[in-house]
């Protein structure tokens, strides 16, 4: 696949949140004189952005999109970092933007944002072809990979070792999980939907969580760090080719990466739900999530070709039913709300500060 990345000459610029991805460094001058348009932000969204990119400007003669793969809260930190062409005109990303970097928008002058929902996607949990079968469920993903667990009345370091001491009938497997990093929004989502959730199936937990929900999200939110869970880079296309070469080890990316290494991969049943396209779209499975972009409104008319690439992302031909980018493991919107992002874009409609 032809990529639509294109790599900014000079010095990279390192963005971290709890680890470290690297980025480009951002081009200088005026927003009409950047010659397209910037956008930056999830693993997840990049191969579907970079494509829209490349058929915009197969159709428009213009020059394609520069797309590049940071992870979501690295995308967010960027374009929220000012309002000038130093910094991107689109966010991509793989969960909605948090209240938090939403107010960093607005204090560095990004004050009009378009929020665009293009589809779903859902996280995938999965081995080697060649490795055992797996039926999880979200509780025995919080005990295997929480850094800390339930015990006698306190908390203790988590020492597991193999999913078969998580719970009877798993494979006596090492636990070897390898996903993505804190700045990946795959990474946020795995957190809220299946360490989260699973959490609150342990009686313990679900009492610290009426008595101290902040106390409870930092002991369900935090990873182990003594191997069991490794973080692999904004890459997924890298965990899915680590695990061809340990067969006893799991991954966690998004859907669209198992849809295109459905050769080599084989993902686990979540609560004997697997991950399809039918149980995506409908919610039936159990991480399921959706994917957006965010658009710098006032870069609208500005930015050569950017109304192009927003009109492009929300055609019936990308994210549409039946659309290119569904080929590509994206699950579409149902219609009603298709044609409703559709109607938003076309009316430049700008988002109110999210809740939380």
């Amino acid at each position: 696949m032809k990529s639509a990345l294109y790599l900014a000459a000079g010095a990279a610029l390192v963005l971290s949140a709890c680890g470290e991805t690297t980025a480009t460094k951002p081009p200088s001058g005026g927003g009409g004189n950047r010659a397209q348009v910037w956008a930056a932000g999830s693993s997840t969204v990049f191969p579907f952005a970079t494509r829209v990119a490349e058929n915009v400007a197969r159709s428009t003669g213009g020059k394609p999109a520069r797309v590049e793969s940071l992870g979501t809260g690295g995308g967010f930190k960027l374009f929220c970092g000012g309002a000038s062409s130093q910094y991107p005109d689109v966010a991509t990303a793989s969960r909605p933007i948090k209240k938090s970097e939403f107010e960093k928008c607005v204090a560095a002058g990004v004050t009009d944002i378009i929020e665009i929902k293009i589809g779903f996607d859902g996280i995938v949990v999965a081995n080697d072809k060649k490795g055992p079968s797996f039926d999880l469920h979200r509780e025995q993903l919080y005990k295997a990979l929480a850094a800390e667990l339930p015990a006698g009345g306190a908390f203790a370091p988590n020492t597991t070792k193999t999913w078969a001491q998580v719970a009877p009938g798993l494979p006596a497997e090492q636990i070897l999980v390898y996903g993505p990093p804190p700045t990946s929004g795959t990474r946020d989502a795995f957190i809220e939907l299946a360490m989260e959730k699973g959490a609150e199936k342990d009686p313990t937990m679900a009492a610290l969580k009426k008595s101290d929900e902040e106390a409870f999200k930092a002991k369900s939110h935090t990873i182990r760090s003594d191997g069991a869970w490794v973080d692999s880079g904004e890459n997924d296309n890298a965990i899915v080719q680590t695990l061809e070469k340990t067969p006893h080890s799991i991954g966690v990316f998004g859907y669209s990466f198992l849809e295109n290494n459905m050769d080599k991969v084989k993902a686990a049943k979540i609560e004997g739900v697997a991950p399809t396209f039918d149980t995506i779209s409908s919610g039936a499975y159990p991480l399921s999530r959706s994917l957006f972009i965010y658009v710098k409104k006032a870069n609208v008319g500005v930015t050569p070709g950017l109304r192009e690439f927003l009109d492009g992302f929300v055609s019936d031909a990308a994210t549409g039913k039946g659309g290119y980018l569904q080929s590509r493991g994206l699950i579409p919107l149902p219609e009603a709300e298709h044609k409703a992002q559709q109607a938003s874009v076309k009316a430049l409609n700008v988002m109110s500060a999210p809740a939380s």
